[in-house]
């Protein structure tokens, strides 16, 4: 006796196949069937990607299917279903648009060797995109990327990526390191409520020629002696600012 699983599989290629009930079949062979059909729409082909349970083989048939490939959104759920091979998942990725790559990098479910792929590709992109998307992008993005987007000539969009909420506190620590860093970036994170407040980034902003005298001389009121002392034996500054400092030190240390 024919079951419902083994009777979708034979008829899946029949031109009056109900492809609606296909998508929805248990059998692994049915949705394999109907992920390759040539009939199948892009909302029969999304809803198909709504499963969880959709086998790889179904998601490398719906990449090959030209008649869906074609619509956007379905080559983006293909890169972010959970079970999608990464021999289609990451080579699909250089095909998305920027704000594809990020919804790809923020969306929870996505593979970590995925999303940093997407990342990474954005990231390649920045300098062939337009201000407006940039700035956008310096608002929402992930971390790595709003990261990029600090050493972005259009102050505004700098500004942004430093109030990016997926920025982290090594990620600006890491920016103040770059020898090319800015003077606006530098000037930028002085004078920010909440990374200037930062110990890590106080220290290196203490002794770091290009921050405002002005807020060299409050982090020097700010920060430990211990830690003022430790940032003169390993850091390189002129020797204004470390007569300063080693004034600071002799005074604060006097009156502990």
């Amino acid at each position: 006796m024919t079951g419902p699983s083994q009777e979708g599989a034979q008829n899946s290629a029949s031109p009056d196949a109900a492809l609606e009930k296909l998508i929805h079949d248990r059998s692994p062979e049915v949705l394999v069937a109907a992920a390759g059909d040539s009939r199948l729409s892009e909302d029969l082909a999304l809803a198909l990607l709504t499963r969880r349970d959709l086998p790889a083989k179904a998601l490398e048939e719906l990449n090959k299917n030209g008649a869906v490939t074609k619509h956007r959104k379905v080559r983006l759920a293909i890169v972010m279903h959970a079970r999608t091979p990464r021999h289609v998942s990451i080579p699909a990725i250089r095909h998305l648009y920027a704000f594809e790559l990020m919804q790809v990098a923020l969306f929870p479910a996505v593979a970590a060797d995925v999303k940093r792929a997407a990342e990474e590709t954005l990231i390649g992109r920045l300098e062939t995109i337009s201000a407006g998307e940039r700035y956008a992008l310096a608002k929402q993005s992930p971390g790595r990327v709003a990261a990029a987007l600090l050493f972005d000539e259009d102050e505004r969009i700098m500004q942004a990526a430093l109030a990016n909420p997926h920025m982290t506190e090594p990620l600006v620590v890491k920016s103040l390191r770059v020898e090319e860093v800015t003077d606006i970036l530098v000037s930028a994170v002085s004078h920010d409520e909440k990374w200037s407040r930062r110990q890590e980034i106080k220290t290196i902003l203490l002794t770091h020629q290009k921050t405002p005298f002005a807020k060299v001389l409050q982090f020097a009121s700010e920060l430990p002696v211990r830690v003022i002392q430790d940032a003169l034996h390993s850091a390189r500054m002129d020797e204004k600012l470390r007569n300063y400092l080693e004034a600071v030190v002799e005074k604060r240390a006097g009156g502990l």
